[in-house]
């Protein structure tokens, strides 16, 4: 019995353990930092903001249907008046009225005017004489004429907005998976080079004592075992010094990922690459298709064309106002629909200046200079854009041979460290000989993580840069009408 506790303890703090360790692969952190991370959230919130200033926009073309009264007003004060003698008195008034009115009004987009239909009632009591007056039906046109059409443009500049917005979102959740590409292979990385401090560690401790009972023995002189005394300390600094890397990057992924940072990750190593090779023609197709760069140069166009528009627009202003209905007055409410009457306004207003020393006409070339230059912006953004297109398909072509030389070096730098280390033992290479291996052996190994990330690093930046999944062979899709109703 008293054998049995140690055991039950021991498979306690075994449990234990396990619970507190979670392996990681590349694709559950890129999962998790989906859901939880901010970048992720940041995004998805700059989504919903553009996607309500559509709606905004896709509103502003219904009609609007608004309720307006004023229920009581009350005044009981003095007002002064002019005589017909010029001289002046005061009244006093004892009013109390109350109004009601719908209004419906619509924007004509085709014009950029407003059109608004009424129907209102108002009741007045004065010194205790009533009287209603009631606007059954009122119609009302309001059209600037010669101006600048915004409903126009904003008709064609919201929706590109939108599709940039919506392109944008996938654009950064891409780039939130390029984030989590970093911090997954620092971690990786401070993995692999504890593994190897600790190897290292133990070999350089198994080496020092064999080489002490070599001494005794002759084999060695006191200078090679001084010599692997040194090396044995060095390797345990360095295994203190990856242990607090390995620690640190563990804590930037969990925080990143929103891990508990009890939980020690293990990531696992992405050695199954998939075997591609892109072509260019295709990539940039994708890029110029699916990324959000183009609906930008098409927003930036439309935006500087409207500028243009409007300067020319402020040269002049001719706006038209017109209002026809019928409208009745009585001294009860029954009676003040019965004799309605009708009744017509039409205004127009001039605004044209006759000397303003080349002031808008200044503005109108400085509107379509504005655009010039951003034209000219545009063109140098899409040479660049291409030109990166082609590098980045280059290198991800030429990675893939990067990461196999890497595999087959990492391979054969371990096999020839084992030699060197049996070798050594027989007393067959020197120490600096097994410390080149040893190095060789490290070096490798970092080097293989190294372009293991490129590879994943330029095939993620390449999702990033056309949205599309080459590896499926289709475009990233996104349920936006489920995302911004979340």
């Amino acid at each position: 019995m008293k054998r049995f506790f140690p055991i039950l303890i021991a498979v306690l703090m075994s449990s234990l353990m396990m619970a507190q360790q979670q392996s990681l692969t590349l694709e559950e952190a890129i999962a998790l930092a989906h859901e939880r991370s901010v970048d992720a959230s940041v995004a998805l919130n700059r989504l919903k903001t553009a996607y309500w200033e559509y709606r905004t926009h896709k509103a502003e073309q219904l009609p609007e249907i608004t309720f307006k009264a004023t229920a009581p007003s009350y005044a009981n004060n003095y007002t002064r008046m002019q005589l017909d003698d010029g001289s002046y008195t005061y009244l006093k008034n004892d009013i109390l009225s109350m109004s009601g009115s719908v209004v419906v009004d619509q924007n004509i987009p085709f014009t950029g005017g407003r059109l608004s239909l009424s129907s209102s009632l108002e009741y007045i009591n004065s010194n205790e004489a009533e009287e209603f007056l009631s606007v059954p039906v009122a119609l009302t046109l309001s059209q600037p004429i010669l101006g600048v059409n915004n409903q126009k443009w904003q008709r064609r500049i919201e929706p590109v907005r939108y599709r940039e917005a919506k392109q944008e979102y996938v654009k950064s959740i891409e780039e939130v998976t390029i984030t989590t590409l970093g911090y997954f292979f620092n971690l990786l990385l401070a993995r692999e080079n504890y593994d190897i401090a600790l190897q290292n560690h133990e070999n350089a401790e198994r080496l020092f004592t064999i080489a002490r009972a070599k001494r005794e023995i002759g084999q060695i002189s006191e200078s090679d075992l001084m010599q692997l005394e040194l090396s044995a300390l060095q390797m345990k600094a360095n295994l203190t010094k990856a242990q607090s890397e390995l620690n640190a990057n563990m804590f930037r992924i969990s925080s990143f990922l929103a891990i508990d940072d009890s939980v020690e990750l293990k990531p696992i190593v992405p050695d199954v690459i998939p075997a591609m090779h892109l072509s260019y023609d295709k990539v940039l197709s994708m890029a110029h298709t699916n990324n959000p760069f183009a609906e930008n140069v098409l927003r930036r166009q439309l935006q500087s064309d409207y500028a243009v528009a409007v300067s020319k627009g402020n040269r002049r202003q001719i706006n038209l106002y017109a209002s026809i209905g019928n409208t009745g007055r009585n001294k009860s409410f029954s009676t003040a629909y019965d004799d309605v009457k009708n009744y017509s306004q039409v205004e127009v207003g001039l605004s044209i200046p006759l000397v303003d020393w080349g002031k808008r006409k200044g503005q109108v070339k400085v509107a379509q200079s504005n655009r010039d230059v951003e034209m000219s912006r545009i063109r140098q953004e899409e040479m660049s854009f291409n030109q990166n297109v082609y590098l980045l398909v280059e290198n991800f072509n030429n990675q893939s041979e990067q990461v196999n030389i890497s595999v087959a070096a990492d391979r054969i730098a371990q096999q020839r460290y084992n030699t060197a280390i049996e070798t050594f033992m027989v007393g067959q290479i020197s120490i600096l000989d097994l410390n080149d291996a040893r190095q060789s052996k490290d070096n490798a190994r970092q080097k293989y993580i190294e372009e293991l990330y490129y590879y994943w690093n330029y095939f993620y930046t390449v999702r990033s840069t056309t949205l599309y999944d080459f590896m499926a062979d289709r475009t990233l899709n996104v349920d936006f009408d489920t995302l911004v109703r979340k």
